[in-house]
């Protein structure tokens, strides 16, 4: 009887080891180089055409191993998006804050490097503007893909293209996209 339960306890450490090393939590920020692209930008009748901003993300990833050289990230991040409207007359920004939740397939080129692609979606949380129309629409869903770079067994780097594939406007025909670099640790 004590032989059973000691292999069972055994068992029992080696399954838990080996669960914590196929499933590793982390956090994450960075910063988005965002824009809002379209082939007609026209709000009240104005057109305008669009610059850049620079904004910020941050927040929570896991990463679960299904094979060494593969493995999936779901991630869930606080996005802020957007971009900055100029025509003749004025200037002014939009800021868009996202609830972003990707989830990326991840590649293991080799111990170091991985190329990471998939879908997300984004729920909006906020938009501050300059401007009194509400008109930012509050689900967007996109495409994500980049490298990451395992620069210790915990820490991490990673670069990424975001594409919005839905509109990010009632008003107008533009969708959001945004480069984003990010540093991050995992437990």
């Amino acid at each position: 009887m004590k032989r059973i339960i000691l292999v069972a306890v055994v068992l029992l450490a080696a399954s838990v080891d080996m669960q914590a090393q196929l499933v590793k939590f982390g956090i994450k920020a960075g910063l988005n180089y965002a824009n809002q692209t379209g082939s007609d930008i026209t709000l009240n009748s104005d057109n305008y055409n669009t610059d850049a901003i620079t904004s910020y993300h941050a927040g929570l990833v896991a990463e679960i191993k299904v094979t060494d050289g593969f493995s999936v990230q779901p991630e869930l991040l606080y996005s802020t998006q957007g971009a900055t409207y100029k025509n003749a007359a004025e200037e002014f920004k939009n800021e868009l804050g996202y609830l972003s939740i990707p989830v990326l397939a991840k590649f293991h080129l080799n111990k170091t490097v991985s190329l990471d692609l998939g879908p997300q979606a984004s729920f909006l949380l906020s938009e501050r503007n300059e401007f009194d129309v509400k008109n930012a629409e509050t689900f967007e869903f996109g495409v994500a893909g980049g490298l990451g770079f395992n620069i210790t067994k915990n820490f991490f780097l990673q670069g990424r293209y975001v594409l919005g594939l839905t509109e990010a406007s009632k008003d107008a025909e533009v969708k959001n996209s945004v480069v984003q670099i990010s540093a991050g640790f995992t437990f």
